[in-house]
């Protein structure tokens, strides 16, 4: 499937679901098209064309976030397409349990990698700088999210990164619903 592709999948639908099947128990999104068009198709691109599947957590900040999407088991990188504009300025909140686009510095750096918020993350949202954008919330799963968020994490030596869990947390599969 081609860059996007997500405007395709469901073109009449303005909240898809998403079904993350994890190691530890399923999480059930639902998109918001209305405000995140961009974020939200981006993300539908990445799931219809089966990128999600096989990838890891690869951060975990206990009562922050639960970040993942863009490596596979052996933490090699995932096939990225272009960055997408940030949409942070949409209305949508980084609250507790939402779904948001993780970036670089450059605010319109988004790609693959998403994350969950585990709580009420105010500092994440636009300012007077960009923010992160918000584009669904979690309809199902959210004990699937605590479990992982309260995982014990570790310095990975080979990567060079804080905040890895030691004991892998895999999404299997990610599924568009059918509505």
């Amino acid at each position: 499937m081609a860059e996007n592709e997500g405007e395709k999948v469901q073109p009449d639908n303005l909240f898809p679901k998403v079904l993350l099947e994890t190691n530890v128990g399923n999480i059930v999104v639902e998109l918001n098209r209305h405000r995140a068009p961009i974020t939200s198709n981006n993300f539908l691109t990445y799931v219809v064309s089966g990128r999600y599947d096989g990838t890891v957590i690869h951060r975990v900040v206990p009562e922050f976030v639960v970040q993942g999407g863009g490596y596979d088991i052996l933490y090699h990188p995932k096939k990225q397409d272009k960055p997408i504009f940030n949409e942070s300025g949409n209305g949508l909140k980084n609250t507790a349990y939402t779904i948001a686009m993780a970036r670089e510095e450059d605010p319109h750096s988004a790609t693959n990698q998403f994350y969950f918020n585990l709580a009420d993350n105010d500092n994440l949202d636009p300012g007077k700088s960009w923010g992160y954008s918000v584009f669904g919330l979690v309809l199902e799963g959210e004990e699937v999210l605590d479990t992982i968020g309260r995982a014990e994490t570790h310095y990975h030596t080979e990567l060079g990164w804080d905040e890895v869990p030691v004991k892998q947390f895999v999404v299997k599969k990610a599924t568009l619903i059918n509505e």
